[in-house]
Order: C-alpha cells, then sequence, then structure tokens
C-alpha cells in the first residue's frame, strides 16, 4: 500500500479498520524511527514500550531523513512536546481513579486540594499546551487545567459506585453538548469524497451510499463548542458540500454566506435578495462564499 491510498482511499481504509489491523507504510515507519531520536521520546514512552518499539524498527533503513531537502527557519518556541504529569494522569484515566489537585488560575490565585475525577488529556494544536478534563466533584462543573498551571496532584481512590455515577453524568454532559450535522456530497465531486473525509478526519463521523441516488451523506457529531470550526471547514470544501440536516447550522451557513456576498455587493445583506442578475435558487444552493466562486478556498 502507497502513502497516497494509506491517506485518500476511503474504502481502502473501511476495510483494514473493518478487519481490525494496522497498516504501516515505509515512509510511516521511517518517521516512528525519527520520532524514537527525538529528546522527548525517552520522557514520553515507557521504558519498556520504547525498547520494543526500538527493536521491531531494528530492521528498518534508517530514520527519516530531512535535512537535505527541508530548512526550517523562524519556527516558534515548543512549550510543551512532552509534560512530566502525561504518564502520571494517563494512569489514573486508565485505572479510573481520582485525584486531589493543586493548580494556578489565569489571576494567579492558587487553589489547593481540589477533588476531582479526570477523564480526557488534550493537546491544544493552536496554544501547543496540554490539557487536562476534569470533573468537580464538589462543585459538579466540567473543568479544563493547563497542565503548566498544575502545581501538584495526588491520587485519590474513588469508590466504584462513585465513579460509575461520575462516568454517568459526564456521558449525559457530553451528549447534551453534542451536536450533529448531515453533509451530502455533491454527486459531481463523488471522485474527490477521500479529500472531503480528510477534512473532516477530526470528526467523529459516520458515511452512508445512497446507490440509487449516487450520493455520499456524512454525518458529522460535535460538541457545540467546535460549530465555527466545522463551518470553516465547510467553507473550505466550497461547493463540494452542502448541509441537508441541522437547521441552525443551515441558517448559521446562509447567514455567513449572506454577509459574504453582500460585502462584494452581489446580494443585499438587509433582505438577503440576489442582485446583478443572481438567481435566488442559486444563491440557496451557495452554502458558502466559495460557491459562486471555482470552489476552492481563497
Amino acid at each position: 500500500m502507497s502513502l497516497f491510498e494509506k491517506v485518500f482511499n476511503y474504502q481502502v481504509l473501511s476495510r483494514i479498520r473493518d478487519a481490525g489491523a494496522i497498516a504501516l507504510t515505509r515512509h510511516e515507519r521511517a518517521w516512528l524511527r525519527t520520532m524514537l531520536h527525538h529528546p522527548a521520546a525517552a520522557d514520553a514512552l515507557d521504558p519498556e514500550t520504547h525498547r520494543k518499539l526500538i527493536a521491531l524498527l531494528a530492521g528498518d533503513d534508517g530514520a527519516l531523513d530531512t535535512a537535505p531537502a527541508l530548512q526550517e527557519k523562524a519556527r516558534s518556541a515548543e512549550v510543551q512536546v512532552y509534560h512530566p504529569l502525561l504518564r502520571v494522569l494517563r494512569r489514573m484515566l486508565s485505572g479510573q481513579s481520582g485525584f486531589r489537585l493543586t493548580f494556578r488560575l489565569r489571576n494567579g490565585r492558587v487553589q489547593r486540594h481540589e477533588r476531582g475525577f479526570p477523564y480526557q488529556l488534550e493537546y491544544s494544536m493552536v496554544k501547543r499546551e496540554w490539557y487536562v478534563l476534569w470533573y468537580h466533584l464538589r462543585r459538579r462543573s466540567w473543568m479544563a487545567t493547563k497542565l503548566a498551571n498544575i502545581i501538584e496532584v495526588e491520587p485519590m481512590t474513588v469508590p466504584p459506585r462513585t465513579a460509575i455515577a461520575v462516568m454517568k453524568r459526564l456521558a449525559v454532559m457530553q451528549h447534551v453538548r453534542k451536536e450533529q450535522v448531515t453533509v451530502e456530497v455533491v454527486p459531481a465531486y463523488n471522485k474527490e469524497l477521500s479529500r472531503i473525509l480528510y477534512a473532516f478526519s477530526c470528526f467523529d463521523k459516520d458515511v452512508a451510499y445512497n446507490d440509487a441516488a449516487d450520493t455520499y451523506r456524512i454525518t458529522l457529531n460535535f460538541p457545540a463548542d467546535e460549530n465555527d470550526y466545522l463551518r470553516s471547514k465547510i467553507r473550505f470544501l466550497g461547493m463540494r458540500v452542502k448541509v441537508v440536516e441541522g437547521a441552525y447550522f443551515q441558517q448559521r451557513m446562509y447567514e455567513s454566506a449572506t454577509k459574504a456576498l453582500a460585502r462584494y455587493g452581489v446580494v443585499s445583506e438587509a433582505d438577503g435578495t440576489a442582485e446583478s442578475g443572481l438567481e435566488e435558487a442559486s444563491l440557496a444552493d451557495a452554502h458558502t462564499p466559495e460557491a459562486i466562486g471555482d470552489g476552492t478556498a481563497s
């Protein structure tokens, strides 16, 4: 399998996933060897895991050498590639253990020995920082704390009954925060399905194919706070997709498209009616500003 097929061929990926197998290309093995030479690798991985990976890749040609082709300049400073608390918190997550957390707030105040239940670790690609998402047992609230702001964390035994109750409450809270939107691929762009799915790769999704209509429908599930991010992805895809389910989301897409078109004098923002000879039917299908252009992001 080539790297191109692995990344862009949805049918191949689906069959591999259904079979429970993991396919690694030669380039990915070389990338993994390169990662294992990173200074943070020895701390980020368990010693046994680190040794095992090195042994499995011992017969490969070598690490990925990018020096001849790539030269990195003016890079931003890496705040956290690996944080010492990651391994500690992972053990708590896998063991469904609670913790007592002492951490610093934005205003400099220190909260001491707050009892909580961790449920997820996240890395912000924008801020380049690690976060722990946890449930505050006393306040019964949803919390997110930078690992850099944590002063001390101590494991705390949580009774199984309490842990089960907290997990159920977290599931309910996550479900309430979830939204669902169904996007349909315009049949003329079916050949670009893999590219479209790649754009939605960070979202929980289901893909359905209607043989009679020759259309793909992608159902996306996402947290409410990622609404704007998803809309930016759909705008990027232009005429390739349209939102077919999700009234609120359709309205937001229509509003953003109308405002963008009004900025260039194509429609009147006051009433959303078409001007300059543009038919209203065409505007109704223009879910993105790119829909009246060539379908590509500017």
